[in-house]
């Protein structure tokens, strides 16, 4: 895992039960990131994940991260559509 995983980061859940889900990581401690994808996960409940258990994918959302920092409303539709974006640009890359 990259270190570098930072708030509005995509990352894709390497260990447990959402393995291979990919999620927005919306807070980070030292030894955690707390996730969300805009439908199971709600940014009003993130997941709590080990940094060991995630892969960086390098892809910043930064009107997301912009709105987490400045403490603006971050709505669930948007990230789930951030995602949603994300997964057919990684699908379309793979087609090629």
């Amino acid at each position: 895992m990259k270190e570098d995983a930072d708030i509005g980061s995509i990352v894709l859940s390497t260990q447990g039960r959402d393995k291979g889900m990919y999620f927005v990581v919306v807070a980070a401690d030292a030894d955690h990131v707390y996730l969300v994808d805009g439908g199971m996960r709600k940014f009003a409940s993130p997941k709590k994940k080990n940094r060991k258990h995630i892969s960086d994918s390098r892809t910043r959302l930064d009107a997301i991260a912009e709105k987490i920092i400045q403490g603006k409303k971050v709505f669930d539709s948007e990230i789930k559509s951030a995602l949603r974006q994300f997964v057919q640009n990684q699908q379309e890359k793979q087609d090629v």
